[in-house]
């Protein structure tokens, strides 16, 4: 059983920017790079396996050869849960909308979508989209998105580094200019647009908006919650970690390591390793900014040293 270091695909959205290309170390051949998909067993974008006996294999291909490395806690599931990205939003991105898991199985053969952000880093003015700033019906939803003054009822939340958005299914929601995140979701690519500040994409054309969609999802009233990570940082042996957020999809902490920290990866669960920042290793092999790496469930132990500060996912 191997730690497998993965490489992600890479998506060119219009309102990307090049830092996960300069700083990150993505590559891909479009001039820009909104997202790479850090794990990911979606159609739409696979990881491929970039080390040991596995390489050149997507991760979907050594998912259905090794059936156990998922782990226990994801029985429960169709298919693989989650999908990891890092998000560069050089311009800002449509408002939108994501489906519950009843209706987009029903309507998109898929998973719905709720969602957590991590802002990695931000400009000191950004902002972004959370929900409603006062209840609305469905009818003023409607006729706000056809007559273009829906910002005027959104909620606009300041954003800043280390902050932590849990985006639930059926919350209207836009990632602001300026700001770069980490998002662990649900593995599904549904999304619903209903507002793209009058841009056109590659066609020449207005991309498209699934108005009726979305007024059939959205959640109308104001929405709580709190920007806080939902738990405190506690010291562990070699670094300090901290619970970003805890739900039914998924369990993910912010380690950061200044030293050796030892981790383990049940038969529970797999462990997804994403690595914000620094330089370091795990298992003895090399493990630099922007890196990701799959841990099948029962791998057991493993040691990551040097200075890093990385994201780990798992299933509860």
């Amino acid at each position: 059983m191997e730690i497998l270091k993965l490489t992600a695909p890479c998506k060119d959205y219009l309102w990307g920017g090049n830092r996960l290309r300069e700083e990150y170390g993505k590559k891909s051949d479009a001039d820009k790079i909104a997202e790479s998909w850090e794990l990911s067993c979606h159609k739409d974008g696979e990881s491929i396996i970039a080390n040991g006996k596995d390489a050149g294999k997507t991760l979907t291909q050594y998912v259905a050869e090794n059936k156990s490395s998922l782990g226990t806690n994801c029985d429960r599931f169709e298919y693989f849960p989650i999908l990891i990205k890092l998000i560069d939003a050089k311009d800002n991105l449509s408002v939108q909308v994501h489906p519950d898991n009843e209706y987009a199985m029903r309507v998109e053969g898929e998973y719905g979508k709720t969602e957590m952000w991590y802002i990695v880093d931000c400009n000191d003015d950004a902002k972004l989209i959370y929900g409603f700033d006062k209840e609305i019906s469905r009818e003023e939803f409607a006729k706000r998105i056809e007559e273009n003054t829906l910002l005027e009822v959104t909620n606009n939340v300041p954003v800043h580094k280390g902050d932590v958005f849990y985006i639930t299914a059926g919350t209207l929601h836009a990632i602001g200019s300026g700001i770069l995140i980490a998002e662990i979701q649900q593995n599904s690519n549904t999304t619903y647009r209903v507002y793209d500040y009058g841009r056109v994409g590659a066609d020449g054309k207005p991309r498209q908006l699934h108005v009726e969609k979305a007024v059939e999802v959205t959640e109308l009233c104001p929405p709580k919650y709190d920007t806080k990570p939902e738990g405190k940082p506690e010291k562990i042996e070699g670094g300090e970690k901290t619970l970003l957020r805890s739900c039914e999809y998924f369990n993910v902490n912010k380690i950061k390591v200044a030293g050796d920290v030892t981790l383990s990866a049940t038969e529970k669960s797999f462990n997804s390793i994403l690595v914000l920042d620094g330089k370091g290793e795990i298992n003895g092999q090399e493990a630099d900014k922007g890196d990701s790496f799959f841990i099948p469930a029962a791998f057991g132990e493993y040691k990551i040293s040097g200075e890093l500060e990385i994201i780990v996912t798992d299933i509860i």
